[in-house]
Parts: structure tokens; C-alpha cells; sequence
């Protein structure tokens, strides 16, 4: 019996759930799996049986032109690598195609880092969009993920006390952080436009759906092009907004647990960056970029 793409898919969603893998995992695996179907169809092939190897690798190789990291690339492979294990497991198909297709290299390079001519050029590309402007200006502000800003509810927004509350999930642990004038200002400015909807999620698509991480990368990397800005990645907004902290002063243990580092030492590597050995702040602050 003959198994299409769609159908091959939706029975691995079905089995991520019922094994009680987390939201996030479910989510992530079936985007990644959903890519790989969408650039195979476009190959003219519609069952599963029909996926060969050269098609995961020339898959691959189209991730790195359109310029995401080894790191993305190689979880996405997991993710496929995973789909096909399953496949097999439920004699689906008779041979893993997927099991020779390789991880890139990962080479660990310095975090990105905006200059503040860059960043405020990328303002002023992004201004008159003032969704995109509010999720830059949040992500400059805050150093919060990106994942951790496309799943931002209506309720995790505290514009009295002025705070985000960041919700836990399986891996990451929640807490709280400052919502300064920048940032709080960028908000209101798109809650004022933002569609009148059922749905919770702080920021949507013109539609009113959730307005997905790998759509909101794709949307400020166009940004980043029209403002001049090479080889940088939305990540590098994150990374900006701790090297500034700590170039400020701001102590290292509350800038780990603002971003939410697992480990101190990975807020340590970003001291590199600075220029100078920066000075300590005798008080807890948060600077406004």
C-alpha cells in the first residue's frame, strides 16, 4: 500500500503526541518534517516511498543557501533522521533513506553582536511596520528568546508593574523580566493595531494565527537586508542586549538569570566581547539600549 507524503507526515505528529513528547519537540519536529515534504513535493514526488537520499541531501544543501546555521540545520535533520526511524518502525517503508544523510560540522564561532549603528539602522528600516519594530524593540530590550517571544500571551505581559513573565516549559525554567520604556513603549504602540482576536498569543499574522518563529526570522532578516546589515541573524539581538548589560555594568549572575542560562558559563563567554574588563555596577540595573 502506497503511503503520500501528507499522510506519512500527519501519522508521525499523531505518534509525537501519543508518546508524550513536549509541545516544543511536537511542534518543532513536525515544522522541520513539514519542510522536507513541501520541498519534495515541489520535486514533482507525492508518496514516501518515492524519497531518495540525494533528496534529504539536496535539502540540506538548500538550508545552507538560504543561510540557516549548522546548528539549525543539523536539528532539523534529527528531526528527519527521526520521522524515517518511525517510518521503518511501522513498516511504512522497507529502507531508511535518511540514515546516511550527515550533520554538518558544527564550528563554534563567537556570538553576533550588533553595533549600535546597526541596530538603530535597523529601527529606522523597521519603523513604519510596527509589529516587526515591537518584536525587534522586545528582543533588544529583553535578550529573550525568539521561541520565547512568539509563544508570548496576553497575560505574560504586566504593563502596571512593568514586567514579562516568561512561562515555563519542559526544559527551560520560567521567570520575569524588566520591561523597560523602549520596549514597553513598542508594545503599546502595536496592542493599539494588533487584530481583534480570540487568540492569545501577543503577536499575529494579518490573519489572526500565531505568528510563527521561523516566519518572524524570515520577516527580520529581510529587515536586516534593507538596512544594510550583513551576516547578522535575529539571535544577534539576544547577544546584543547581553554584551551591552555587561558592558554596563550590570552583574553577570543577574544577566544569566535575565536571559535564562542554564549555566553561568555560558553567559561567562560573552566577557570576550567586551571591550575593556567593564566595571561593576554597585546597583542592579537594566539599561536601556
Amino acid at each position: 500500500m502506497l503511503v503520500s507524503l501528507k499522510d506519512a507526515q500527519q501519522q508521525y505528529t499523531t505518534f509525537l503526541v501519543s508518546a508524550g513528547k513536549a509541545n516544543a519537540t511536537v511542534i518543532a519536529y513536525t515544522k522541520d518534517v513539514e519542510q522536507l515534504v513541501e520541498f519534495i513535493q515541489k520535486k514533482g514526488k507525492f508518496e514516501i516511498a518515492a524519497v531518495s537520499t540525494e533528496d534529504i541531501r539536496e535539502f540540506k544543501s538548500l538550508l545552507k543557501k538560504q543561510r540557516y546555521t549548522d546548528k539549525s540545520i543539523s536539528r532539523k535533520i534529527n528531526s528527519i533522521k527521526s520521522f524515517f526511524r518511525y517510518l521503518i518502525s511501522q513498516n511504512i517503508i522497507t529502507e531508511n533513506v535518511a540514515v546516511s544523510v550527515t550533520h554538518p560540522k558544527i564550528v563554534e564561532k563567537p556570538p553576533g553582536v550588533l553595533s549600535k549603528v546597526e541596530y538603530r539602522a535597523l529601527r529606522d528600516a523597521c519603523k513604519g511596520d510596527i509589529r516587526i519594530a515591537a518584536i525587534v524593540e522586545v528582543l533588544l530590550q529583553t535578550g529573550m528568546r525568539i521561541s520565547e517571544l512568539a509563544n508570548l500571551k496576553v497575560q505574560d505581559i504586566d504593563l502596571e508593574r512593568n514586567v514579562i513573565h516568561i512561562t515555563p516549559n519542559n526544559s527551560l525554567a520560567g521567570r520575569k523580566i524588566p520591561l523597560n520604556k523602549a520596549a514597553k513603549d513598542a508594545l503599546l504602540k502595536y496592542l493599539q493595531v494588533r487584530p481583534r482576536a480570540r487568540e492569545k498569543t501577543i503577536f499575529l499574522t494579518k490573519t489572526c494565527r500565531p505568528f510563527l518563529v521561523r516566519n518572524i526570522r524570515t520577516t527580520i532578516d529581510r529587515y536586516f537586508r534593507l538596512a544594510g546589515i550583513r551576516h547578522a541573524k535575529i539571535n544577534d539581538l539576544r547577544n546584543t542586549f547581553i554584551v551591552e548589560q555587561l558592558r554596563n555594568g550590570t552583574p553577570l549572575v543577574y544577566v544569566s538569570q535575565l536571559v535564562g542560562h542554564k549555566r553561568i558559563t555560558t553567559t561567562e563567554k560573552y566577557i570576550q566581547l567586551i571591550d575593556g574588563a567593564g566595571k561593576m555596577s554597585p546597583t542592579i540595573k537594566i539599561e536601556e539600549l
